[in-house]
């Protein structure tokens, strides 16, 4: 018996890691846009977003792409931004939440939860980035380009 259960088990874990597989791969219209740069650490962005909830919520998040050079991408983002005036901004990432499926990685991706702020500003803005997707990138409302 216990060498039957030896034989068996390997094969029904190789069967389960493939349904895993093809259940989290789909079709969820993943985008895959080419960022432009404009140096090693700042996005070109082009268009401001009439979206109030473009990147301030999870149902429509920023998104940067990149694969490995994901959290690097999230950083070229923040850094081509600057409040209304023309403020420095700063941030940091809060952590991750939010799982969503996208094409773009076996397992599903992560949203990233950054806090933005700027002198002047009351309260932190919470800017949510996809690293895994990659779109066409815009200022979000309320904030400008710094070049």
């Amino acid at each position: 018996m216990k060498k039957i259960l030896i034989f068996i088990m390997p094969f029904l874990i190789l069967l389960s890691c493939s349904t895993l597989k093809k259940m989290s791969s789909g079709t969820y219209g993943s985008p895959q846009v080419k960022q432009e740069l404009i140096d090693n650490n700042m996005f070109k962005i082009t268009r401001y977003s009439r979206d109030k909830t473009y990147g301030y919520t999870e149902k429509n998040p920023v998104m940067v792409g990149g694969g490995i050079e994901g959290p690097i991408n999230e950083r070229r983002f923040l850094n081509a931004l600057c409040g209304p005036n023309g403020e420095k901004i700063e941030y940091y990432r809060i952590g991750s939440c939010c799982p969503f499926e996208t094409e773009n990685s076996v397992w599903g991706g992560m949203l990233d939860k950054y806090s933005v702020t700027y002198d002047g500003l009351e309260d932190s803005l919470i800017i949510y980035i996809n690293m895994y997707d990659s779109d066409v990138l815009k200022v979000p409302v309320g904030l400008k380009l710094k070049y």
